[in-house]
């Protein structure tokens, strides 16, 4: 059994102070940087905590490390306290924070899930969500662990592949055999299924959308004709684009093995149609019947 490692650091802002403390003459940076970390605090303070009580100041205080730390975390300096000291002293306190804020707007505006609603471009959800952002990622004790920075990068991976399945969604509706599929709301893991799942019938259409009636005559069909699945689907992906392609590749392989053989197989329609819309259809299936 592996036991993963786990190194106790404290936020890098405070690593960055540590070998301040080191050096001789440090009195001129040390006053600068306490009045840099004072101002931040406070308007961090302002906008997201708040600056008339104590509690509401020390978690402004430890949002202003986490920040100023993410900031130095992905700056790609070199791998020592000093070098991050250098940084905060060249760039100033303010700019670092700025740098860091900024990574975590930027993260903000990527999606949490595959999924898009009306509510993703409501201004107070999207300023609702950079706070909770904010908060979590940048709350940092400078006595204690801080692990912001690791949190980051996992939300960062996540959503940047949310992003892509997205994409490839939209493209796959816009590229839908009966025309666009043009509804506001987005389920874009459940369109890459239904996409690769009518592939299988090899009929050359691009299908992002389905209906419960469409389903039973596809399961028919291939009961029926025994479609060559693997010739199918290549067939299917020499017409996505290139970016797309091992992201519907990996969906193909975790379809094989489960939905598209029972599809093939003699598992009860009424039970396949239930899974499709439990686990793979999800609301890009309209239930037109019962």
């Amino acid at each position: 059994m592996n036991i993963t490692s786990f190194t106790a650091r404290p936020p890098q802002l405070v690593q960055a102070l540590e070998a301040l403390a080191l050096r001789a003459d440090n009195r001129n940076a040390a006053e600068l940087l306490f009045h840099e970390l004072s101002g931040i605090t406070v308007l961090v303070a302002k906008k997201f905590t708040n600056d008339r009580t104590a509690d509401g100041m020390l978690e402004a205080f430890h949002l202003t490390v986490g920040c100023i730390s993410l900031g130095i975390s992905q700056a790609g300096i070199a791998d020592s306290n000093e070098a991050r000291l250098s940084f905060l002293l060249q760039q100033g306190a303010e700019y670092v924070f700025q740098m860091g804020f900024r990574h975590v707007k930027e993260l903000s505006a990527l999606p949490y899930a595959a999924y898009v609603s009306d509510f993703d471009n409501d201004a107070f959800i999207q300023q609702r969500n950079l706070k909770a952002i904010f908060l979590e990622i940048c709350t940092a004790d400078p006595t204690s662990t801080w692990n912001g920075d690791v949190i980051y990068q996992n939300e960062l991976l996540d959503r940047t592949r949310n992003r892509k399945i997205i994409d490839c969604a939209k493209w796959l509706r816009k590229n839908n055999s009966v025309g666009p599929v043009k509804d506001s709301e987005l389920d874009a893991n459940a369109v890459i299924s239904i996409a690769v799942i009518f592939a299988i019938s090899g009929d050359g259409q691009i299908i992002a959308r389905t209906a419960q009636r469409e389903i039973e005559s596809l399961i028919n069909r291939i009961r029926e004709t025994r479609p060559d699945v693997e010739a199918n689907w290549n067939e299917f992906l020499n017409k996505i684009p290139p970016e797309f392609q091992p992201l519907l590749q990996e969906r193909m392989e975790n379809l094989r093995g489960t939905i598209i053989k029972k599809l093939l197989g003699k598992t009860k329609v009424k039970k396949v149609l239930t899974e499709l819309q439990d686990h793979y259809a999800g609301s890009e299936q309209d239930i037109d019947y019962s």
